[in-house]
């Protein structure tokens, strides 16, 4: 989840991700229509890994980073077959749509603890309601670190809530998610 200077943390972070990286990655960064699909186009150009706007249905796939449309809320969704995504455009959380915490809360529901979530820079508290309830769940939450963030309002709530399992600098969340990767897929 990510907000106020989002697309560039993302486009430091995002194309670190090895190819054949074996969990699927959900993000939201809060932005209005077509502006996310142009941040999914130029973040595929970077990746080793496909990047796409998500679209109702679409299956969630290891190895896969889809991105939260501008103005849907980004839900995960158990199905007949393997999760997919849930679109909507129910009420704005946190005066946000898309939330970092209908993502979350979701995630909770399908995954449980076999999650990592990842609240980087940006303004005001969106995922923090999400991060409590991952936690509860035992899943893993990790927080960019003030001095890297554009804005610390949304990791900082985390971290100061006590939820972050570790407060990191940018260039050191993707290997704290490698790291936890494995227990992740165990869980699954």
């Amino acid at each position: 989840g990510v907000s106020t200077g989002g697309p560039a943390a993302l486009g430091a972070i995002l194309p670190q991700l090895p190819a054949g990286f074996p969990l699927p990655v959900l993000v939201v960064q809060h932005m209005p229509p077509l502006f996310t699909r142009f941040l999914a186009e130029r973040l595929h150009a970077t990746c080793r890994l496909p990047v796409a706007e998500a679209s109702q249905g679409a299956t969630i796939n290891a190895g896969k980073i889809l991105i939260a449309p501008g103005d849907y809320h980004m839900k995960v969704a158990r199905g007949e077959g393997p999760p997919c995504i849930s679109l909507d455009q129910s009420p704005p959380q946190n005066s946000c749509r898309p939330a970092v915490d209908a993502l979350f809360a979701s995630a909770g529901e399908v995954y449980g603890g076999a999650a990592i979530a990842a609240i980087l820079t940006g303004m005001g508290q969106d995922g923090l309601r999400g991060a409590q309830i991952l936690k509860a769940c035992g899943a893993s939450v990790l927080a960019q670190d003030e001095a890297s963030s554009v804005v610390w309002g949304m990791p900082g709530a985390v971290a100061n809530a006590g939820l972050a399992d570790r407060v990191l600098p940018l260039d050191q969340v993707v290997p704290e998610i490698q790291i936890g990767r494995a227990s992740c897929r165990e869980r699954v």
